[in-house]
Parts: structure tokens; sequence; C-alpha cells
């Protein structure tokens, strides 16, 4: 790949979306072009890979064909104007800010830009994420696969129209917090049991991850996979039958939808 990948913004997203890149190899770090308001960030990614530190927002617009913007919501619209002359008809301009939808970043630095919006989850931070990514329409398919692969670096990419950013948003940018919270209450149980609270929470997070690993590389519905696991007239079953008598899918899908809810009133929609 020869294209230059720039990075405005080093925080924990952008630098894990940037580790990934580097870590998979997919281009050279002497292509990665790098700034945030801390120069310190910068610097420290400096002792480890050979990437490019730059000055300003603005000299990471010229010198790069795609440029990830990872900083805070309240500061994005400073940015998108600080870049905005820089930026060639052929830049491809990634958002990942939460909460700015395509039509705004357009409004500044015009309809004619290349832009995605991604949404990230925190996972990230270890390779393990699912991305989503919404094109505008000066997007052709061929830029669009390359984010994609770029952002494969760091777990799973999906296509969604910007209608479903705020599903996504419940069940991929909020869900780690639930999926956290299961593991903690998974864990509570064995400690209960007699276990170690040490050993609680690997055998509950290993669980977690082993169970979402069968089901992605099996492609099996998640409930033919909970019925092999509940025998009949076994030890599964009960537990199982007390988590419906708890409301626990109910309770689940309360929660994101309390969240698809909380995002679209935050991004201004009904």
């Amino acid at each position: 790949m020869e294209q230059r990948i720039g990075f405005i913004g080093l925080g924990n997203m952008g630098c894990a979306i940037l580790h990934g890149i580097i870590a998979s190899q997919f281009i050279p770090a002497s292509q990665i072009n790098v700034y945030d308001i801390h120069p310190e960030n910068g610097e420290k990614l400096k002792e480890s890979y050979d990437l490019n530190v730059l000055a300003s927002a603005k000299e990471v617009a010229k010198e790069s064909d795609i440029v990830f913007i990872a900083v805070k919501p309240q500061n994005i619209n400073e940015v998108l104007a600080e870049i905005q002359k820089e930026l060639k008809k052929s830049t491809v301009v990634v958002s990942v800010v939460a909460g700015v939808t395509i039509k705004m970043i357009e409004a500044i630095i015009g309809y004619e830009q290349k832009i995605v919006r991604v949404m990230p989850n925190t996972p990230a931070l270890v390779n393990s994420a699912i991305c989503s990514l919404t094109p505008n329409t000066e997007i052709s398919a061929e830029e669009l696969l390359t984010v994609r692969e770029l952002l494969n670096c760091i777990g799973l990419t999906e296509i969604l129209p910007e209608s479903l950013i705020h599903s996504a948003t419940g069940v991929g940018g909020s869900g780690p917090a639930f999926v956290f919270m299961f593991i903690e209450a998974l864990a509570d149980g064995a400690v209960k049991g007699g276990m170690t609270r040490k050993q609680a929470y690997k055998f509950a997070a290993q669980t977690v991850m082993g169970s979402a690993k069968l089901m992605l590389e099996t492609n099996k519905h998640p409930g033919e996979l909970k019925d092999m696991v509940c025998s009949p007239g076994g030890i599964t079953i009960e537990g199982v039958q007390t988590l419906e008598q708890n409301n626990f899918r109910a309770a689940i899908m309360n929660a994101v939808e309390a969240c698809v809810n909380r995002s679209k009133q935050l991004s201004g929609e009904k």
C-alpha cells in the first residue's frame, strides 16, 4: 500500500487503530503521519516507530491520502475548519468521532469531500473491535475497501447506513459495559461457590471470550449453541430457567434500546 495515512488525535482510540495498523504490517510506519495537541504523545510513539510526527493538524491533512480524525467531539469543528483548505479532493477523511454525522462534517469541509464515518468500540485496544463504517456518496467501492482493510487490523468491520449508527452504538459501543457487568456477576457466582476472586474472573472472562469465538467461527445460531450445553434434566437448563424467570434477555434488550434512544437524543434526533 503506497498511500500515506494520517492521524489527528492520539488518544486511546486513535492509538489503538494506529498500533493495529503498524502491527499488521499493512503499511510501513514511515508512511504514517501523526499530530496531537499534546506533542509528547507523538514523541512517545516516535520512540517505538519510525513514523512522522508533524507540527499541526493542517500538515497531517496536507501530507496524507487518508486522514483519521480521532479527537473529542467538542474539538472536531475546530479541527475540520483548520484542515479544510489543505484537503485534496482525493483525500479520504475517516471520522472516529462519536455523535458527529456525515452531514455535520460535510458542512465544514465540503459536500464533495470523501468521508467515512466509523464507530469502533473499546475492544479495539486489544485488536478485537467491531467497527461500523458509513461512507458518504463520494467514496468509491475501492476506497471503502481500503478503509475497511485498515480497520480490519483492529478487529471486524461492518458497512452500515448512517440510520443504524444508533443501533451499532447500543450493541457495539455500549455493549462492552454490559459484558463486563456479566463477567463480574458470573465471577461473583463462582466466588459464592468457593472459588478465589482471581480464579473466578479468569474462568468468567475466558468463558465469555471462548463462547463468542465459538459462535463467530462456527456461524451457528446462539440458540443452537445454548442448546448444546443444556442436557435434558441437566445442570445448565436449571440456570437458564432462573435467568428467564428474572427477565435476563428482556433486561439486556431494554438496556440496548435505552442506549439507542439516548444516542438519538444526543444527536438531536427523535
